[in-house]
């Protein structure tokens, strides 16, 4: 009888640990899961930004350099032509900004939404800016005449709007 006993206790304590190990695993599995799949997000998160920093500062740089190029001062030094007329020169520099403009609107996927904002700010204002100067000139002005009185009002501003958004641009750059 002691094999019968001894066998009878093997089955109970093996039972026991079956259920012991059981309950342990119903317990801690879903844990230790979910311990992990935050593990492999993380990583997966940290993979993607080092994917993206780059491609986001490109972005930042085209911003910067967008509105570097309409920045009136380079604007009208760039595509002065002293032979075109005020309102040509005046079509002229709002087809170079919706040019730039277009040709960077992508890059608002990648820079942060505060940045953007400034930038087609920036762009709008510079479009007035330029709308204004022309609209207070004669008809027979010429494009020397308008790019004097653009940079005579981009004068008169108390503080320069591009150097500003330059500034908070920057500082929305990712770390």
């Amino acid at each position: 009888m002691d094999i019968a006993a001894f066998f009878i206790d093997l089955v109970k304590y093996t039972l026991a640990g079956s259920l012991v190990l059981g309950a342990a695993y119903w317990i801690y599995w879903p844990r230790y899961n979910q311990h992990v799949f935050r593990l492999k997000m993380l990583e997966l998160k940290r993979e993607t930004k080092k994917e993206l920093l780059p491609l986001r500062l490109q972005a930042y740089e085209r911003i910067v350099l967008f509105v570097e190029r309409i920045n009136p001062v380079n604007l009208v030094v760039r595509l002065h032509e002293p032979q075109l007329s005020a309102a040509d020169f005046h079509q002229l520099l709002l087809r170079e900004i919706r040019s730039e403009y277009e040709h960077n609107i992508t890059q608002q996927l990648y820079v942060s939404d505060r940045a953007w904002g400034i930038t087609r700010q920036l762009k709008d204002q510079t479009v007035a800016l330029i709308r204004n100067a022309v609209a207070g000139l004669p008809d027979t002005s010429t494009a020397k005449e308008l790019s004097t009185t653009i940079l005579s009002h981009l004068s008169q501003l108390e503080d320069d709007p591009y150097r500003t958004a330059l500034g908070i641009i920057k500082n929305e750059l990712p770390e």
